[in-house]
């Protein structure tokens, strides 16, 4: 059955009829896509008619040329789900998304090119944009809700009114959008500040805002920029993200229920961001820099009514109530939290992990950048000789964190989250710099920034000659190549190893079940469970355990292993009935 839905002089119209959505966010790699019903199932007895997502570029092709439309990135399938739950989509496809996502969604092999004007009418970017969105309209088309799906509305750009003003560049995304079968209504979102609007603003896309508090003023500027049709909060923040260093962020569940309640008293239609927030699995956690580099943790909880692990929680069932008092919402029993499975084994240890995954990628005059070694590179090691016959200061600009060796023996880290720059080395011939990439900014004018070495490296103020050998690691690969290595020769001591090492257990389970991995007693480094990729850990916090999502474990035998980059003061796999996302603060 297929129906109509458009904007009307007042309301949102679905078959002719005024409609309110209430939609929340979740993005669908953020969640195993086994759990996505649950979620989505979950959401809707919340009150919600609508789910709302982003689609991540570089999550679809993170290498040019090969796309992906399946597995964890199979958005037909997530918005087919939507459908069967009963619910309406409203689809975000960027190109540029934010979302404290790697790069904001867009792919490093893009980004890298320097000549390349992003988010502008630039003729080369265009030509990738329009590709790109080619493929996902494919996608979307048939989805929408006139063809018997359950997209409703599309999303122009993010934000753009914050980073630009480009109307030829907004004019041509809407002109691809539309030829590609998109025939819902097009919106833009901005926070509800005139500039900002006004610069993200098309004639042909209608006006949303996103902001989390002061109802009444940011709704009453929203109408001033878009005086006919619906108002709409597209992202109303009820929540926030976690960055690695700072306190573990929530918001006080009345208050958020209070201003969700002044803005459907208000009659606006609100996308709930998020409604579940999930993890960034992997390597898809991003970064913020607004003068000081700030990399995200691995959870997304964005203290979201729907926690992490999909428990239904205190601001969730104080969002039912208010939607309840503006909506149907189902009277159905909610789902009550269950422990998790609480177990502890001993790793034993692979040396050398890194050798494992290396590439050798030659000699090179001065020490190239991530980006110039190709994509999505996150760890490189740079090896050159640099005598000095006494102490030496030595200065890198490093992105994002380096491990600094002298001969073979540690030296000391550069990081760039505390400005650090230079390092005292001793006297020597031998440099090594190990260098991870924490996390691309998704936001404002550092998006695409380099990584790794940015230009030259000094000792005692003078420029290191080459040549410089290069090795990278397929960071992603740690995990099986672990698994299936030989186990060292020397025993864990005492419960300690030194990194970079490879470490690895097996545990035994009842059934499948969700788990939460706790990482105290623990450096910095990876952690896979059954070879899925569950992201980074680090002793900095504020996160303290890394969630498993329940499809990824099995009953019987499942190993976990861990790549440590520092070092580990308790080798031990425990698993703990909750997680710890670290000392809260409003």
């Amino acid at each position: 059955m297929t129906s109509r839905f458009q904007i009307g002089e007042t309301d949102f119209l679905l078959d002719g009829e005024p409609h309110r959505i209430i939609s929340g966010a979740m993005h669908y790699p953020r969640v195993h896509p086994e759990l996505w019903r649950d979620r989505v199932r979950k959401a809707r007895l919340m009150g919600l008619n609508a789910i709302e997502t982003y689609v991540a570029w570089n999550a679809h092709e993170p290498v040019k040329g090969q796309w992906r439309q399946d597995g964890d990135v199979d958005l037909g399938r997530y918005l087919d789900i939507i459908a069967e739950e009963g619910l309406h989509a409203i689809v975000r496809p960027g190109p540029y998304v934010c979302a404290e996502w790697h790069n904001g969604g867009l792919p490093t092999w893009l980004t890298a090119d320097k000549t390349m004007t992003l988010r502008s009418s630039d003729p080369r970017y265009l030509a990738e944009v329009t590709s790109y969105l080619e493929k996902i309209n494919e996608i979307i088309a048939p989805r929408q809700i006139d063809r018997g799906g359950s997209v409703i509305l599309v999303q122009i750009e993010n934000e753009y009114g914050a980073y630009g003003s480009d109307k030829a560049y907004l004019a041509e995304l809407i002109r691809v959008t539309r030829a590609g079968g998109i025939t819902v209504p097009l919106t833009q979102v901005d926070q509800p500040i005139p500039h900002m609007l006004e610069n993200g603003a098309h004639d042909g896309l209608h006006k949303t805002g996103s902001f989390g508090s002061r109802i009444p003023e940011r709704l009453a500027t929203l109408r001033e920029h878009q005086p006919t049709g619906p108002l709409m909060c597209m992202e109303f923040w009820c929540g926030w993200f976690d960055h690695w260093g700072e306190k573990h962020h929530t918001t006080a569940f009345a208050d958020s229920a209070a201003d969700l309640d002044r803005l459907l008293e208000a009659g606006a239609s609100v996308n709930i961001y998020m409604v579940h927030g999930g993890t960034n699995f992997g390597l898809t956690a991003g970064a913020n820099d607004s003068g000081r580099y700030l990399p995200l943790v691995t959870s997304y909880d964005y203290d979201s009514p729907l926690s992490e692990s999909g428990d239904v929680t205190e601001k969730f069932r104080a969002f039912r109530e208010v939607i309840a008092k503006h909506a149907p919402v189902p009277d159905e029993p909610l789902p009550e939290p269950v422990d998790a499975p609480v177990l502890a084994v001993a790793f034993e240890a692979v040396s050398a992990p890194l050798d494992l995954v290396a590439t050798d990628r030659g000699a090179f005059e001065a020490p190239p950048t991530m980006d110039e070694l190709g994509a999505d590179v996150v760890l490189a090691e740079y090896s050159a000789s640099a005598p000095a016959d006494r102490a030496a200061v030595l200065e890198a600009e490093v992105r994002d964190y380096a491990w600094v060796a002298r001969d073979g023996r540690a030296a000391g880290i550069v990081q760039r989250t505390i400005g650090d720059a230079s390092l005292t080395l001793p006297a020597g011939d031998g440099l090594r710099l190990l260098v991870e990439e924490t996390g691309r900014v998704n936001y404002d004018q550092k998006i695409g920034e380099a990584k790794g070495l940015i230009g030259a490296v000094a000792l005692d103020g003078e420029p290191i000659a080459g040549p410089w050998r290069v090795r990278t690691f397929d960071v992603a690969a740690l995990g099986r190549a672990v698994r299936d290595a030989v186990v060292a020769d020397e025993p864990v001591a005492s419960g300690r190893a030194v990194g970079p090492v490879g470490l690895r257990a097996s545990f035994e389970l009842d059934a499948p079940a969700d788990l939460f991995l706790d990482t105290r007693g623990w450096g910095k480094g990876y952690a896979w469970v059954n070879g899925f990729f569950l992201g980074r850990y680090w002793r900095r916090g504020p996160q303290r355990t890394l969630y498993v999502p329940g499809p990824v474990t099995r009953a019987g035998a499942n190993h976990v292993v861990i790549v440590e980059l520092e070092q580990v003061t308790d080798a031990t796999a425990r698993f703990v009935t909750r997680p710890d996302l670290g000392h809260e603060v409003e």
